[in-house]
């Protein structure tokens, strides 16, 4: 599987937002979060870094 987990990198620390997220979207300043179940989250930043190798994503302000 190739899911990623979201996190809001803030502070120096990470939250996390959504889990098994399969796809991001930059919509201005915000970015639109969707995982395999459905759910959606959508948070105003910017992706700071992607892994694929660690399946995690952090976003900032």
């Amino acid at each position: 599987m190739c899911e990623a987990n979201a996190y809001f990198f803030k502070n120096g620390k990470e939250e996390l937002i959504l889990e098994a997220v399969d796809v991001l979207e930059n919509e201005g300043d915000e970015v639109r979060i969707a995982n395999i179940f459905g759910e959606q989250k959508t948070v105003r930043g910017r992706i700071r870094k992607m892994s694929l190798v660690d399946h995690k994503i952090l976003i900032e302000e």
